[in-house]
C-alpha cells in the first residue's frame, strides 16, 4: 500500500504559528521530510524536538527529486512536504510532486496553517468577499506593468508578493496604472517588526522612502477598483466618440477611463484610423 504525501504548512516567522496536527504528523507519521532548505527547516524541527530524515526539494532540483520521493511513497513511506515558510505550492515548490502523487494514486493530505497571503488579507481591512492571489509580481518592468494592467480590469481585492529590492519601483507603477486604489503593504508578518502600511501606492512609497523601511518580507493587498467594462472594442469606441464630436485625445481618455487602463495603453492598442476620421470635430 502506498504511503501518504502530507503537505504541511509551517510558520511564516513566529515559530508558535504551527498547528498541533502539523507537529504530530512531523513527529509520528512521516518517514521523510522534503523541504526547500534543510538548514531552515532544521531550525523549526530542532525547536520542537522533531528528528526525521530530510531531503532538499526546491525550485532548482524539483524535477530531479520527484522520482525519488515518488518511489519512497510507493514503498509505503509517508512523506511530509514543507517550504521554508507558509504553505507549500503557494509561490513555493511542490506542484510537481503533488501532481505526480495524484497521478500515481498516492493520497495527498494537506495540513493547513500559516499563509502570508491570507494573514495580510485578514489584517488589511480591505474587502475579503472576492480576492485574487497572484504570487510574486514579475521582476521585469514591462511584464510587471502588463500584470498591473490586468489587475486594473479586476474588480476584487488582489494579493501579491514583492521583493524589498523592487517595492519602490513597483509602487511607482501601481500609482500610475491603478491610480488611487487603496493599498495595504503588510511587512514582516508575525515577526517582531510586523507593520501594516495603509494608503495609496504613492503614499506608501513616500512612507517607505522617508522611514527607510523598504526591508523584509512584503505582501501587497490591493483594494477593489471600480467595475470596468473590459469587453469594449477600443478602436470602435474611439471612432464612435470622435464621430460624436470628441477630439481623438479626449476620446482616448474617455475609453481609458471606461476600461480602467492608462490612456497611453489604450492609445497603443488602438489602430491608427487616420488623422481625420469622418464626422463632426472640434478642437
Amino acid at each position: 500500500m502506498p504511503g501518504i504525501l502530507f503537505v504541511v504548512a509551517t510558520p511564516i516567522g513566529n515559530l508558535e504559528d504551527i498547528t498541533l496536527r502539523a507537529l504530530r504528523v512531523l513527529r509520528e507519521e512521516v518517514h521523510l521530510i522534503a523541504c526547500e532548505d534543510t538548514r531552515q527547516t532544521s531550525k523549526l524541527l530542532e525547536h520542537y524536538g522533531v528528528h526525521k530524515p530530510m531531503v532538499s526539494y526546491h525550485e532548482h532540483n524539483e524535477a530531479a527529486r520527484v522520482p525519488d520521493i515518488l518511489e519512497a511513497l510507493r514503498r509505503g513511506e509517508n512523506v511530509a512536504l514543507v517550504s521554508d515558510a507558509g504553505t507549500p505550492l503557494l509561490s513555493d515548490p511542490g506542484y510537481r510532486i503533488v501532481t505526480a502523487a495524484v497521478e500515481s494514486g498516492v493520497s495527498v493530505v494537506p495540513i493547513p496553517g500559516a499563509s502570508a497571503a491570507i494573514a495580510a488579507l485578514a489584517g488589511s481591512g480591505l474587502p475579503t468577499d472576492e480576492f485574487w492571489f497572484i504570487g510574486f509580481l514579475p521582476q521585469k518592468a514591462a511584464a510587471r506593468r502588463n500584470t498591473l494592467i490586468e489587475i486594473a480590469r479586476h474588480a476584487g481585492t488582489v494579493i501579491a508578493y514583492e521583493s524589498p529590492h523592487r517595492i519602490i519601483e513597483t509602487l511607482s507603477d501601481i500609482a500610475e496604472i491603478l491610480k488611487d486604489r487603496p493599498i495595504v503593504l503588510a511587512r514582516e508578518l508575525t515577526k517582531l517588526y510586523e507593520e501594516f502600511i495603509r494608503g495609496t501606492a504613492a503614499e506608501i512609497r513616500a512612507h517607505l522612502i522617508t522611514n527607510q523601511s523598504a526591508r523584509g518580507e512584503m505582501t501587497l493587498v490591493i483594494g477593489k477598483g471600480e467595475q470596468r467594462e473590459t469587453d469594449v472594442d477600443a478602436d470602435e469606441e474611439i471612432a464612435r466618440l470622435q464621430e460624436a464630436g470628441m477630439t481623438r485625445m479626449d476620446a482616448i481618455k474617455a475609453v481609458a477611463k471606461r476600461m480602467g487602463l492608462p490612456k497611453r495603453e489604450v492609445y497603443r492598442r488602438a489602430e491608427v484610423r487616420g488623422s481625420n476620421p469622418p464626422g463632426k470635430h472640434r478642437g
